[in-house]
């Protein structure tokens, strides 16, 4: 059953008649029949292995790309006004209505409704909500609170709560190994499989048979070649999730930002230093800094002072630590993407730094662009459609790999591999020495710069060899050669 089920290895000479086949060289020859297999048995274990960690990212990505419309509808009242007014109230006097509903909350940002209809919201800092804040908004037409919630970096309870199960299954720390080992794997199983398809391929290529699927397969053989193909219309596509999800991971993100640093690429930072500057411009250092406990600030001043810097749409009031001025910052992450920043002082409004977006480093702008991508808010509601589309996409290959697995799975020899047949083992040793060591090198450098890739890969390594090791003693004690040695070529 198993083996008149199996497709035909893409590797074999047979496929291509001796008289048609391409004369090459011997060491060419060597590479491509020694790499080919290697790929396939590496593509083979990463697919059963990792794809659940890929399908459990997707399906949570799939939910995560639509928390605006989740927020609309669950905190309406608190994100809208009633209606639109012909003025506004204060936005101090705005801040100071926030202040009486959370007496004794620590002000830590006030973000100025971006839009006609939207509302101020002013956040306070309280012991007992740990890294969350208490947030209140305002109608800034009357000044009057429409609401208060517990949120997360800006996101309401329900992006908070979609946002962490994407990037942590809620589990903290710890289970952001999940998404960070998916996102590493991700590009290498996306390669190999683009590999493996043109490989599949040689001698009969055409745009069709590459990007579409073979209308007179059936079994196997369809299941592959639309597992194949939907990986390859995805393939960019994933592997730009896939970079811009270790941008921001936990320990390939810590490399990522290192080489950043050496690169000079890093954002450039904003200084709020108040040295040599008095409540009047002049002179020596203000003695009466700002704290972020109380107001303690002309808030009216340095909502004008962003206005005369053109500081429009949404932006963040964020209050300097004693002795430093406050920062306003738009978070305009639509395209075409607005993040200008200024530092003003706290009592006169005096603008004491700017930074426009289009100073930045191109690296950090791409850096910036890609995790709004990710997130689906870069292009609104096209991005967050092409990210359904992508995850739909990718659990259908998921699903796709799973049944090609299935289809081929060992069901009565109990011998047999548990996790089906792999491709053959020990197909290394065909491949040249040098570009060998050169692939070791490559591997051992992504290995470091995606720590989970590596370890993971290492472990992955050492399993099949000590499996290997196991299975051929096996074999000796039987009098008879594993199987695996049999089919290498």
């Amino acid at each position: 059953m198993t083996t008149a089920t199996r497709p035909t290895a893409p590797a074999a000479p047979a496929e291509v008649p001796a008289e048609h086949a391409p004369a090459e060289p011997a060491a060419r020859s060597a590479l491509y029949s020694g790499f080919g297999p290697l790929l396939r048995r590496l593509h083979f274990y990463a697919g059963v292995l990792v794809a659940p960690f890929l399908l459990v990212s997707a399906l949570t990505g799939l939910l995560y790309a639509f928390t605006p419309q989740f927020d609309q509808i669950a905190y309406h009242d608190q994100l809208h006004v009633d209606a639109v007014g012909t003025s506004t109230v204060a936005l101090s006097q705005q801040v100071a209505t926030a202040q009486q509903t959370v007496p004794g909350g620590t002000l830590v940002a006030v973000h100025p409704a971006g839009a006609p209809d939207a509302t101020t919201k002013v956040d306070f800092a309280l012991p007992e909500l740990g890294e969350n804040v208490r947030s209140v908004y305002i109608d800034p037409y009357t000044g009057h609170v429409r609401g208060v919630l517990a949120t997360w970096f800006g996101s309401t309870p329900i992006a908070t709560w979609l946002d962490k199960m994407h990037a942590n299954l809620n589990l903290g720390e710890a289970g952001s190994i999940y998404s960070e080992l998916a996102a590493s794997w991700l590009w290498v199983l996306v390669l190999g499989g683009v590999v493996l398809w043109w490989r599949h391929q040689r001698g009969r290529r055409t745009a069709r048979r590459l990007l579409l699927a073979d209308p007179g397969a059936s079994g196997v053989r369809r299941t592959r070649s639309l597992h194949a193909v939907t990986g390859l219309w995805l393939a960019v596509f994933l592997l730009i999730l896939s970079a811009t999800g270790l941008t921001w991971s936990t320990y390939a993100g810590a490399n990522f930002d290192a080489v950043r640093s050496v690169l000079n690429s890093d954002a450039v930072p904003l200084n709020t230093s108040l040295d040599g500057i008095t409540a009047s411009g002049e002179g020596a250092h203000h003695g009466s800094g700002t704290t972020g406990g109380t107001v303690g600030a002309d808030l009216d001043a340095i909502a004008a002072a962003a206005a005369k810097s053109h500081l429009t749409g949404p932006t963040t009031i964020t209050p300097g630590e004693p002795g430093q001025a406050w920062t306003v910052e738009q978070v305009d992450n639509t395209w075409p993407v607005h993040k200008d920043k200024i530092a003003v002082h706290p009592h006169t409004g005096q603008i004491v730094d700017f930074v426009a977006w289009a100073d930045q480093p191109l690296l950090s702008k791409l850096t910036t662009a890609g995790i709004m991508v990710h997130m689906g808010v870069l292009f609104g509601l096209p991005n967050q459609i092409a990210l359904a589309l992508i995850a739909l996409g990718l659990i259908t290959v998921i699903v796709w790999g799973y049944r090609m697995w299935w289809r081929r799975r060992p069901t009565r020899d109990p011998r047999r591999h548990r996790l089906g047949t792999p491709p053959p083992r020990g197909t290394w040793r065909h491949v040249p020495v040098p570009a060998l060591v050169i692939t070791v090198l490559v591997v051992v450098a992504i290995g470091w710069a995606l720590p989970l890739l590596g370890l993971t890969l290492l472990a992955f390594i050492v399993l099949d060899a000590v499996a290997g090791l196991v299975r051929r003693r096996a074999g000796r004690r039987n009098g008879a050669v594993p199987q695996q040695v049999t089919e290498s070529s």
